[in-house]
């Protein structure tokens, strides 16, 4: 079939509760289909924008159950039946956004299931043992029985899906292994044109971490490669709880500015020596923003940070997730040619991650399945 803007388009996603990079991945489908309806277990409408609030949202029964704002993730092992429940008859096409548990709808035999996945669930594969750990008592006696059917559920449900679409080679490389299908690789977009780089007597001396303040994301390993180095560290972002414990272990040199207003962090993103980046992550938006705003970026060698960053030109990688990797790559970063290189070659390589790249990849892909 042919694309026109009248077909009938039906958006499923896991749960709308803030505004992340999975959201903008719909806010941007919005504007491709902007008669779509969305489908998700779960929404907060003061959350979410107004590109969003425009359209028709139509919550699973899992929003009925007790207190379901706050503890949809509990909720987990009942999102398969609930997506089983969605009537998608009438529609003419289907584009289901995958991370928490959206795949698993039944299409009609005649309608196209796009997948866009920006990650199989890392709590029932990857990661799971690390979720497992970090559980609380309960949690942790009845993990192993739900997760064994869920994964059953996620491998079964994958084989519905007309064609998959992942964020990155590292996520197309997790659903070949654990879902056994290929996907084409299309990375989310980013509103790059919402950052410029510093005039060059406007830049500063400190390096930057950015993003939520969250275990896997390793900002222990910056905290403390930073005391080691004795250099200027601005951290941004929450929650309150991991600034305080993080603070206790940092250097009189490293500044915690907790969440900021988007200019405050525009501007520490365009003026920073460096982006630090020792998390491996299923994409990483923050990397191309801090590209965009024509500065480069010291990243951990693994996950989506290898298809953004490029190794010498935009940025450097370190291959172990230690301190002593990470302040290693630090030390080479100051003594290299790239510390000192003007903003162009950032900018351009972020200009790769655009909307417009982002839905043309997604035509693509469409095209693929005969949608």
């Amino acid at each position: 079939m042919t694309f026109t803007d009248d077909r009938r388009v039906a958006i499923i996603h896991y749960w709308l509760i803030h505004m992340r990079g999975g959201e903008k991945v719909i806010e941007a489908l919005c504007r491709m289909f902007p008669n779509a309806d969305i489908f998700t277990h779960v929404a907060d409408s003061s959350n979410l924008s107004e590109t969003l609030r425009k359209h028709k949202i139509i919550e699973t029964r899992i929003a009925r159950l007790p207190m379901a704002k706050k503890l949809y993730t509990k909720y987990l092992p009942f999102m398969p039946r609930a997506l089983e429940e969605i009537d998608l008859s009438g529609y003419d096409l289907v584009i289901s956004s995958e991370s928490g548990p959206a795949k698993g709808v039944i299409v009609p035999p005649d309608v196209p299931h796009l997948c866009y996945c920006h990650s199989p669930m890392r709590y029932l594969w990857d990661h799971y043992h690390i979720y497992r750990n970090d559980a609380g008592m309960l949690t942790k006696m009845v993990m192993p029985i739900l997760a064994h059917s869920l994964r059953q559920w996620d491998v079964t449900s994958a084989a519905r899906v007309d064609g998959f679409v992942a964020n990155s080679s590292f996520v197309a490389r997790r659903i070949n292994k654990y879902w056994r299908r290929e996907a084409s690789i299309v990375a989310p977009p980013v509103a790059v044109e919402d950052f410029s780089p510093a005039a060059p007597e406007d830049l500063g001396d400190f390096f930057l971490w950015a993003g939520e303040l969250a275990p896997y994301k390793r900002p222990d390993l910056a905290v403390e490669a930073f005391r080691r180095l004795d250099l200027p560290l601005v951290i941004i972002g929450g929650p309150d709880e991991a600034v305080q414990k993080l603070s206790a272990q940092a250097g009189p040199k490293t500044k915690f500015l907790g969440k900021v207003p988007f200019p405050v962090l525009k501007d520490h993103m365009a003026r920073c020596r460096a982006l630090i980046f020792p998390g491996e992550e299923d994409f990483g938006i923050v990397p191309v923003e801090v590209m965009a705003s024509g500065r480069p970026v010291i990243a951990y060698g693994r996950g989506g940070a290898l298809d953004s960053v490029v190794n010498g030109e935009t940025g450097m990688f370190f291959h172990e997730q230690t301190t002593e990797a990470l302040e290693q790559a630090v030390r080479a970063f100051l003594g290299s040619d790239l510390s000192k290189k003007g903003p162009e070659a950032h900018v351009k390589r972020a200009s790769m991650f655009t909307e417009a790249k982002f839905a043309e990849g997604i035509r693509k892909a469409l095209s693929e399945i005969g949608a």
